[in-house]
């Protein structure tokens, strides 16, 4: 059998989407390749421990869970977390960001300075724009008051976003609309910190950086990986954690790369070859009619 390798989640670097893989081989992915493995039979889905960790018990976890942890290592992972507000003395510098997934659905968020814009990449926010910078908890109660204020959500599901990418506006002012229009109305709230610097609006557009400006729209998407089932497809689109795959007959299936992690993966028999045999959930009739 080839040998099998652990995949350990989807970064995005400078030039694009990176798959990880376990002992650090890493496989940029271009638009246009041609991505293609599967699972062996009889495998099984391992938990993938937490904050560098191995699972002490060896956990087994279910196919659909996006996070590959068991509960104790998912509890240990979110411990001293500035995602989970478990963490309130980190003294770097922090920027509040609006995030704009598609029509009528955008969130607040923050991310360290350091990081650029990484954050909003790995999230799939279609455009984005910075707020404000300044240390963590001014930046946390900035989050709060645009929550309390505006009824801005911090989180959005995963399924959520990809769910509109098909109706997005053409054009990159229509997508900004509602960033600026967001933007204004924070800016103009009372009850800022005062160690909060406002930033201009500037915003800022990924649908060129996903590719789905060209890509077709996804008819629908891969809900688990299973032994014995595999994947062969040409990319056409990444945003966030997600794959947009070409594959034949079926059209574009959408892949989140955060149901490979915990698994055993060879490559396909020929990679040339598209196909696809894990189990999929195609989306709504309206989204099709958009295809």
């Amino acid at each position: 059998m080839a040998q099998a390798w652990k995949c350990t989640g989807l970064r995005w670097a400078s030039d694009g989407p990176v798959l990880v893989w376990d002992g650090g081989r890493r496989s940029v992915l271009p638009r246009g390749k041609r991505i293609g493995f599967a699972v062996p039979d009889g495998g099984a889905r391992a938990c993938v421990g937490a904050r560098g960790h191995a699972c002490p018990v060896r956990a087994v976890v279910p196919g659909r869970s996006t996070g590959a942890r068991c509960e104790e290592c998912a509890r240990l992972d979110r411990a001293h977390s500035v995602a989970a507000d478990t963490v309130a003395d980190d003294p770097r510098p922090y920027r509040v960001y609006l995030a704009w997934f598609g029509p009528g659905m955008v969130k607040v968020g923050i991310t360290a300075v350091e990081r650029g814009s990484a954050r909003l990449l790995e999230q799939g926010a279609v455009c984005f724009s910075w707020l404000g910078t300044g240390p963590l908890m001014a930046a946390r109660r900035t989050e709060e008051l645009l929550r309390a204020a505006l009824q801005v959500p911090d989180r959005i599901p995963y399924a959520e976003k990809r769910a509109v990418r098909s109706a997005l506006p053409e054009t990159a002012a229509e997508r900004a609309a509602q960033v600026r229009d967001l933007h204004a109305r924070a800016v103009a709230l009372a009850g800022w910190p005062e160690s909060l610097r406002p930033e201009a609006c500037e915003v800022s557009d990924h649908v060129g950086v996903f590719g789905l400006g060209t890509a077709p729209a996804a008819v629908g998407e891969v809900v688990e990986l299973v032994p014995g089932g595999g994947v062969s497809g040409e990319l056409v689109a990444a945003a966030g954690p997600d794959l947009h795959l070409a594959v034949a007959g079926r059209g574009v299936v959408v892949l989140d790369t955060r149901l490979m992690s915990g698994w055993q993966m060879v490559p396909v028999a020929d990679s040339r070859t598209s196909g696809l045999t894990f189990p999929v959930r195609e989306f709504t009739r309206p989204q099709e009619g958009l295809f």
